[in-house]
This record gives C-alpha cells, structure tokens and sequence, in this order.
C-alpha cells in the first residue's frame, strides 16, 4: 500500500474510530453510576399513634417474658438503659425499677404524645430515675458512652432508616453493651419485617447477632436478636 492510499483509509476510519472510543467512555461510566445509585428502600410500617394505654394490656408481662428478657440484656441495679420506641413506657417502668436508684432509663420517642404520656407515668409511679428524649427519626439523640442496654420493642418495623439509626447509637453505648431487639416477622408494611433483614441491616451499621430467641410470645412469628458492637 503507497502513502496515498494508507492516507485515504485513515480518513475513512476517522469516524468509525471517533465513535468506537466514544462508546468505550460510556460504558464505564454508565456503569460506574449505577453502581453509586441508592439500594431500593424496604417498605416500613406507619408508626401507631393511637391510644397508647393498649400497649398496658393485662398478661402482656409473660407474654413477652419481660423478665427474662431483661436478665438476658444484663439489665440490672446500676446500669443505664434506653427504650427505643418507648410508647406508652411499659418497658420503660419495668426496666426503671430492674435498674433501682441507681440506674437511669432513657424513653426515646420521636412522638411527642408519647414523651408527655411517660413524662405523667413516671410521676404517677414515682419513678425518679427515667429521662425522656424526644428524639429524631434517625437519631435517638442518647448521651455518649452512657447506655449498657437498649431495646427496641416491637418498633424497628417504624423504622425508616434503621442503618443510619443503629449508627447513630453507636457513641452512645458503653464498652460491651447489649442492643436487643423484640419484632414479628413480616414484609415492614405488616407491623412486621423479616428477621434476616434485621440481621443483614445491623451488620451494615457494625453490630454482631449474638443470640436469636424465639420464647416471646411462643407464636413462632417473634423473634427477640441481640447485638453488640463489632471489635474494631
């Protein structure tokens, strides 16, 4: 082949060699953008706000097994324990007297109603050791390396952004500190969500499944998880 002929094949592959690298940029950065866009959020439960004396139902105590549920979470006279979702407080009182004087128990809601409801319980039960947090939904605005044990009863399902909230108790918890974590099984729109996905969901935010209960409620649909912090 002479230069000129070398020179008129050149220019006929001009365009072809244009657009065979301008496809070669964009797949990589079609790819690159997908990788980074958000995972589909799970669906969630609307959190009750209805008459909160429900939650106070007589038996409630053995149906969970409360008790034991608190002699597994190491709550006891002297420790510091936050009730995440408190409601109406049931778990709250019960965890204030298990802790005496002594101890602290924070009620977290996001709900205002829910604040004054325990604000008036603890008065009525003359309780001196419960401190309300009307808390953000993400964030359950605790202090810093103050909690030995946290339950989240029948709430995670509200959820929203239950990583992010799980991260965001983190500086909160004390060296060895137990999250438990009481719901159904369940879609997140059914007052429920699937126990794996509260496994899968805690290990993201850098927790640790270090039991799985089945005796709340004996129903084979409850599940009571507990979590401490992954060793750095």
């Amino acid at each position: 082949m002479n230069w000129k002929s070398l020179g008129r094949a050149l220019r006929w592959l001009g365009p072809i060699s244009v657009l065979l690298a301008g496809l070669w940029v964009l797949v990589p950065v079609r790819a690159q953008s997908g990788s980074a866009a958000p995972s589909t959020q799970r669906e969630t439960s609307t959190p009750y706000t209805g008459d909160l004396s429900i939650f106070d139902a007589p038996g409630r105590d053995e149906r969970l097994q409360i008790n034991r549920v608190m002699d597994m979470l190491g709550i006891e006279p002297g420790k510091n324990v936050a009730d995440i979702g408190a409601g109406s407080g049931w778990f709250t009182v019960r965890a204030a007297r298990r802790v005496t004087g002594s101890g602290t128990v924070y009620a977290v809601d996001i709900n205002p109603v829910a604040i004054q409801y325990i604000a008036q319980r603890e008065k009525k039960e003359q309780l001196q050791n419960i401190k309300t947090i009307l808390s953000k939904p993400d964030d359950p605005q605790l202090p810093a390396d103050s909690i030995d044990a946290v339950l989240l009863l029948k709430t995670y399902h509200e959820v929203v952004h239950p990583v992010v909230l799980l991260r965001n108790l983190r500086p909160s918890l004390k060296l060895g500190a137990k999250i438990g974590i009481i719901d159904r099984n369940g879609n997140g729109a059914d007052h429920g969500v699937s126990k794996d996905v509260v496994v899968r969901e805690a290990a993201q935010a850098g927790y640790e499944l270090r039991d799985s209960k089945d005796f709340v409620k004996a129903d084979g649909v409850d599940y009571f998880l507990i979590f401490t912090l992954k060793p750095d």
